[in-house]
């Protein structure tokens, strides 16, 4: 068979996190963290909520999407109200890619997804928080809007997350 003659079958899809996603998700986020050498305390790696991110993400105003191709998790991320804080604000939250995911253009698509539904829920706001050498994922975020912060919201407890980002959520209309 030559190589042109080879069909490379794909499927993938962009959902919202189902109850048996828990132990992939969790092995996705990480996984990242370990092969990219990112710390592990002071951010999403220590997280409790890590092995029980469908139940985390219950509650009213939240969404976490799973990216699943061919049947296996290969990446995420989810809004959800920003931990500590009375204003209206959501948190763009444990977005995160396997390398294999990664250049082909599903950070921007879920982004999107993410932010529609923030607009949706009727956040003011949303915040991120990020590694300094994260620094492919800061360029997406300043793409879509998102501007830099000299100050932390909230209380996230990820103290090994000194990069701070907020994009202002309008409610088109038509």
């Amino acid at each position: 068979m030559s190589l042109e003659s080879l069909e490379v079958n794909v499927f993938m899809i962009v959902r919202e996190i189902q109850k048996k996603d828990n132990e992939q998700i969790a092995k996705v986020i990480r996984d990242v963290f370990i092969a990219d050498g990112y710390p592990k305390t002071g951010t999403a790696f220590a997280d409790t909520q890590l092995d029980f991110m469908y139940q985390a993400y219950q509650n009213p105003k939240s969404i976490y999407f799973v990216v699943e191709e061919n049947g296996k998790i290969i990446g995420g991320a989810g809004v959800n109200q920003l931990d500590n804080s009375t204003e209206n604000i959501c948190e763009l939250q444990k977005m995160y890619f396997l390398q294999e995911a990664r250049g082909r253009g599903i950070g921007m698509e879920i982004i999107q997804k993410c932010l529609a539904k923030a607009t949706e829920f009727g956040y003011d706001k949303c915040y991120l928080e990020t590694l300094p050498v994260m620094l492919n994922a800061q360029k997406l975020y300043k793409k879509v809007g998102f501007e830099y912060l000299t100050e932390a919201l909230g209380g996230t407890g990820h103290t090994s997350c000194p990069v701070w980002m907020i994009k202002e959520l309008k409610i088109e209309i038509e």
